[in-house]
């Protein structure tokens, strides 16, 4: 009589992607403890930089957009 080895191998499979599941959130895990982290001050410094080179860069798109409007509009009247 034939074995059904596709029982076996599936089985065989899910323990595999267990294990490495396992294993991914472990050195995660690890990996995360080695990072350094940055400090309150300094992330609070970066944070309003990022905010006003965004700020800077939205406004500066706006003023642009608005002249290209009005270039337009005198362009196709």
């Amino acid at each position: 009589m034939a074995r059904n080895s596709g029982a076996s191998g599936k089985a065989s499979t899910q323990v595999a992607r267990r294990a490495f599941n396992f294993r991914f959130v472990g050195e995660t895990i690890s990996e995360l403890r080695r990072v350094t982290w940055p400090s309150r001050q300094e992330t609070v410094r970066l944070t309003i930089m990022v905010i006003s080179v965004a700020g800077a860069i939205g406004l500066f798109l706006g003023i642009v957009d608005l002249g290209f409007g009005e270039l337009m509009d005198r362009i196709l009247q």
